[in-house]
């Protein structure tokens, strides 16, 4: 139900010319997309080094704290530091899917 007109060549217009201009159409669209994917690329890897690092390293702190506080036979930095670093992970593993949604409904959208 969803098909798409045929657009009929303009007089003095070939089939040939018509392909070109669909073709250098779909190749400035691609263009402009890359660039946008460039930036969201760089800002995601920005988003889930962040994500990461924080939770990780304030795991990190809080365990040496401990440590010097409350000295035992179990080590508060390596236990905390790995509650962390999961902890980063399941953060950032969200943000990247969340991410990946958002741009796969953003492609069907367009191929409506």
């Amino acid at each position: 139900m969803s098909e798409k007109p045929e657009i009929k060549p303009t007089p003095g217009e070939t089939e040939f010319s018509r392909q070109v201009a669909k073709k250098a159409a779909r190749k400035l669209k691609a263009q402009r997309h890359v660039t946008q994917t460039v930036w969201s690329g760089l800002g995601m890897m920005g988003l889930v080094g962040w994500s990461v690092a924080i939770p990780t390293l304030l795991g990190a702190a809080l365990g040496i704290w401990l440590d010097k506080s409350h000295s035992g036979s179990h080590s508060w930095t390596l236990m905390l530091l790995a509650i962390g670093l999961g902890l980063g992970c399941v953060n950032a593993w969200h943000w990247v899917s969340k991410e990946d949604r958002e741009i796969r409904e953003q492609e069907e959208n367009n191929h409506e």
